[in-house]
């Protein structure tokens, strides 16, 4: 048990508060870095199109850690960042009150990220005409699930 007390008595401090977990300012901002930092394409800058395809059998006990998210297409830099931007339209523990296992960000846990449950493919080289982002497939939001109802 704590030793120190809160400000207002002479009770001690249990750690924990009761503001709702993204909610504060630091959170939004750093959702928002996020969201632009996996979007961010530079004027002119030369993007690729990959499909993320599943690799991985159904029955594949890595898909217990990482739902299956379906087929995807992305505009990215190179087939890593493909991976990245896929993972980042996911949803992410700062969006909900959880917190990761480790780091951060849960994007690392995506199933995107891992190359024993997606290939990635370049479909089209050197476009000049796009964003980098998701072009098409659905991304699903429920892969976190709230401890809240």
């Amino acid at each position: 048990m704590a030793n120190g007390v809160q400000s207002n008595g002479n009770e001690a401090f249990n750690g924990t508060s009761d503001t709702s977990f993204g909610k504060s300012v630091e959170s939004q901002a750093q959702m928002h870095d996020a969201e632009v930092i996996a979007t961010e394409t530079e004027a002119g800058e030369k993007l690729n199109i990959y499909r993320l395809t599943a690799i991985a059998e159904a029955d594949d006990p890595r898909w217990e850690l990482s739902p299956y998210q379906g087929e995807v297409l992305v505009a990215a830099r190179t087939s890593g960042d493909a991976r990245i931007v896929a993972a980042g339209r996911e949803l992410d523990f700062m969006d909900v009150d959880v917190a990761p296992a480790s780091g951060v960000s849960t994007t690392d846990a995506s199933a995107f990220r891992s190359d024993k449950l997606y290939t990635v493919i370049e479909v089209e080289h050197g476009r000049h005409d796009l964003q980098r982002g998701v072009i098409s497939g659905e991304v699903g939001v429920d892969t976190i699930k709230s401890t809240q109802l």
